[in-house]
């Protein structure tokens, strides 16, 4: 992928620095087979990029999920584990008091 990359970037610089005198020539077609072989190779490079970013967005959005879910369960459980010390705690103060 890169190198396919690589060499269109430089097949691009290579046609724009052409200081060439304008003349008229004869087309090549065996050079507008290879323009167009390149389009398509770069739209399926595009494709199969864009279909990488969009699993890869997916598995860090069940991830992060996932995540999220864990993170909250934990913090209930120190919610509850706070709660219930507290509970202990004002039963003692409680008991203090009536002695």
């Amino acid at each position: 992928m890169k190198k396919l990359i690589a060499i269109l970037a430089v097949a691009g610089f290579i046609s724009s620095c052409n200081n060439a005198a304008e003349t008229t020539a004869i087309v090549n077609t065996d050079s507008i087979a290879a323009v167009a072989t390149a389009d398509s190779l770069a739209k399926a490079a595009a494709a199969t990029v864009t279909s990488t970013v969009d699993s890869t967005v997916k598995k860090l959005d069940s991830t992060v999920k996932a995540t999220a879910d864990t993170v909250k369960a934990a913090a209930g459980k120190v919610v509850d584990a706070a709660k219930e010390g507290a509970e202990k705690m004002a039963d003692k103060a409680k008991e203090a008091i009536k002695h």
